[in-house]
């Protein structure tokens, strides 16, 4: 009888370890490090834009060159930048339209937030001070350093209106 509980307790104990590696395996598959600014090329695709009621909508791609699997979660944070890299007005806004996802890159996929760039034009000149701005300064998400993205449009100089709104990072 001795044996058979031990043989049992045997049985048990090794189940539970092959289990315990198993889910420690799938947690680690489904985590992966977050997307450093430094592994991201960050650019505007402007093919297909849609051009509607005094706005341009862009999808805000970021592509991972980092050599392995990185995840993205949230809003990038943008702003319109002068030709010496200045910030151009207020930051962009976040849409909430939709949920922000963990999205897993592995390595050369792309990943995009819509970007909503309003007209300058839209605006009362005295609140908005319409310039042309140079770039857009991205931040991907949960990142500190930023990347500067080459992309002349018509801005706003002063922090009055909101010209610039983004959505969160999803899926390309």
């Amino acid at each position: 009888m001795r044996l058979l509980v031990r043989a049992a307790c045997a049985v048990l104990c090794i189940a539970a370890v092959i289990s315990a590696a198993a889910s420690a395996h799938f947690a680690a598959a489904a985590t992966a490090p977050r997307c450093a600014t430094a592994a991201l090329v960050v650019w505007l695709n402007t093919e297909g834009a849609d051009h509607a009621a005094g706005s341009s909508y862009y999808k805000l791609a970021f592509t991972n060159l980092s050599g392995r699997t990185c995840s993205l979660q949230g809003f990038p944070g943008v702003s319109a930048a002068g030709i010496t890299g200045h910030q151009l007005g207020r930051a962009a806004a976040r849409s909430h339209a939709g949920t922000a996802r963990q999205i897993r890159l592995a390595n050369n996929a792309t990943a995009v937030a819509l970007l909503q760039i309003a007209n300058a034009h839209n605006f009362p000149r005295s609140s908005c001070g319409p310039v042309v701005a140079a770039a857009l300064r991205v931040y991907p998400p949960s990142q500190t350093a930023s990347k500067v993205v080459p992309f002349p449009f018509p801005a706003c100089s002063r922090s009055g209106p909101v010209f610039l709104l983004v959505r969160a990072v999803q899926k390309a």
